[in-house]
């Protein structure tokens, strides 16, 4: 987008004057250009350090599908922080998305709520907390990445622009709303600025005049709150308003469609898995604002193994519901995963996905740490899935494939299920010996064009063999088939 001086300013001069982050400002940014043109001329010019690359919100509106880290991918790092919008950025998002509010003292710093209890642990409004204050606070994100995930400090604004503002592209958010000159003040200070920032609010309310006056780029996101509103209103207004629109993935297919059909760059938010990036990018959506920025953007699996004795959550594992209550607890000392909601549960291994070779074997160990399931209740692995759609047993999916489960008896056995049903078909059951409550099982799945062979490996014994080509994606994933109590365990899973 076109830059003009600003009055007062005097593209001629050789002098400089620099901002409180020791980078000049976007109104001398043409002197130090033609400075360095004249400089490049007249001296010699010795190797220097790889330049970062640029980019800018034009170089990212080229790619037909691009990606914004939402959060800095708080699937992958503790959301809003300096780490995260870094780790995001060298992992290959072109853009960060920042959310900010303006402390006590009138300092911005990042952080999604107004309040830092969901993130801290302490009940405090930002609006009343002074910075020292809060920087005495850590953000802890143990209990969705994981046990030796980082506590981190709330990052003061300033600070992360000084390191990507003139490199990336930023989507900035004022949460309280008051802040839109000081912000504006800020991102101008930046050279090119209007190149690297976009400014992010809430489609159905108006934008503030100061910020198409200074010529900065706007994406307006629809909520889910909204999306009620948005099926029965036109959004003509919308789309002459903003430059780019946002729709929650929640949306309808319909919805989606009559957003894209407005005409302007639509950005869908938040994008967790690859079927999800699959289904918007059918419907035209361009942009992803992604909260699992190493994996949605790979189509390889990065490991062949478990990584559960890190402590932390693997990038594409991920529980069926996309919330911290729902994580199963990752134990380092144990390298294992409990899952112990009162839900049905399942646990996609997105990080070991997808398996590419027709012929390949899953090994896995299971067990219940304190008490055998209930009746017919059992848990296992369902696999053969094409994408990385929730499969949960005797719950309807948007893919079909196989279910080896296990009960109480000892005996399991294998299923087949199509997309969208609820109930399977066996395939095959052996009998083995029954689990004892605290004893690791064992047992590895093997695959090939024609069949599907199960085999428990501990002293259990027992191999059911089927003839079945039907399913063979590359995802699996974990599965508790019942309610409540008791947890169930899992460890040593291996592709192969």
């Amino acid at each position: 987008m076109p830059e003009s001086l600003r009055p007062g300013s005097d593209a001629r001069s050789m002098q400089a004057t620099q901002g409180p982050h020791g980078l000049p400002s976007r109104r001398d940014f043409l002197a130090f250009t033609t400075s360095a043109i004249v400089l490049v001329g007249c001296s010699e010019v010795t190797p220097g350090p790889k330049r970062q690359a640029v980019h800018t919100v034009d170089s990212m509106l080229e790619d037909p599908v691009f990606y914004v880290a939402h959060r800095g991918s708080m699937d992958n790092w503790p959301e809003h922080t300096a780490e995260a919008y870094a780790q995001s950025l060298a992992a290959g998002a072109r853009a960060i998305e920042i959310s900010l509010s303006a402390t006590a003292d009138g300092e911005l710093v990042c952080h999604h709520d107004l309040n830092t209890l969901r993130m801290t642990g302490v009940d405090r409004l930002i609006a009343e907390t002074t910075l020292e204050e809060l920087s005495k606070l850590q953000n802890d994100a143990r209990p969705w990445l994981g046990p030796n995930s980082l506590l981190l400090p709330i990052p003061r604004l300033r600070d992360v622009l000084d390191k990507h503002a003139a490199n990336a592209v930023i989507f900035v958010e004022d949460k309280q709303a008051t802040n839109t000159v000081e912000l504006l003040d800020l991102m101008d200070s930046y050279p090119e600025s209007t190149r690297h920032f976009v400014w992010k609010q809430p489609a159905l309310t108006d934008i503030p005049v100061e910020v198409t006056d200074r010529g900065y780029m706007t994406w307006g996101y629809l909520t889910g709150d909204d999306l009620a509103v948005a099926e029965r209103t036109p959004l003509t207004g919308v789309a002459g308003r903003y430059d780019l629109i946002g729709i929650h993935h929640s949306a309808s297919d319909d919805l989606v469609r009559t957003i894209v059909g407005l005409g302007k760059p639509v950005m869908a938010w938040e994008v967790h898995t690859r079927s999800t990036r699959d289904r918007l990018v059918s419907l035209g959506v361009r942009g992803m604002m992604c909260s699992n920025i190493p994996y949605v953007t790979a189509s390889t699996a990065r490991n062949t193994s478990d990584v559960f004795a890190t402590g932390l959550r693997g990038d594409g594992d991920l529980p069926w519901a996309l919330a911290w209550s729902h994580q199963p607890e990752i134990s380092s000392a144990r390298s294992s995963i409990l899952i112990d909601h009162k839900d049905k549960a399942s646990y996609c291994m997105g990080s070991l996905c997808p398996i590419t070779s027709i012929d390949h074997s899953i090994t896995f160990e299971m067990r219940w740490p304190e008490a055998l399931p209930r009746g017919n209740d059992h848990a296992g692995v369902a696999f053969g899935q094409h994408d990385d759609s929730v499969y949960r047993v005797r719950e309807p999916s948007a893919s079909g494939g196989y279910h080896l489960i296990i009960n109480r008896d000892g005996e399991f056995a294998l299923f087949g299920r199509v997309a969208e049903a609820v109930d399977g078909y066996e395939l095959g059951r052996a009998a083995t010996e029954p689990p004892v409550p605290g004893e690791w099982m064992s047992f590895r799945i093997d695959v090939s064009a024609d069949t599907v062979a199960c085999t428990r490996l501990d002293g259990g014994g027992g191999t059911l063999t089927a003839h079945s080509s039907l399913y063979r994606g590359g995802y699996f994933s974990l599965c508790r088939n019942y309610y409540a109590y008791p947890p169930v365990e899992f460890r040593g899973i291996f592709v192969a």
